[in-house]
């Protein structure tokens, strides 16, 4: 049995939903971060497939900047839950309104 296409646009798609769902549906800070970069993955996984089916190398390129761009998303959301964790001692969303003060 061949691995075609349709099953790497299909693992993207079950990725990406279980990304979106994570962010809307979890309360934990960190827990919507990891969920975040699931769906940055999965967005590479598309690009690289359909690189792949075209012969072309321009995904691949685009897909280092999707890492990098992850990368330094993960830095600076940890540093920022961080920060308000040592001020709120909690990572709840729901608990965190700094911002409307």
């Amino acid at each position: 049995m061949e691995v075609t296409l349709n099953w790497y646009l299909g693992l993207s798609a079950v990725l990406f939903s279980i990304g979106v769902l994570g962010v809307l549906f979890r309360s934990n800070a960190i827990v919507i971060l990891m969920s975040v970069e699931l769906m940055l993955n999965s967005v590479n996984v598309t690009i690289i497939a359909l690189a792949q089916t075209m012969a072309d190398s321009t995904g691949h390129v685009l897909v280092f900047f999707v890492l990098s761009l992850a990368a330094a998303e993960a830095a600076i959301g940890l540093a920022i839950i961080i920060a308000l964790f040592r001020k709120k001692q909690t990572v709840d969303v729901n608990e965190l309104n700094l911002l409307k003060h």
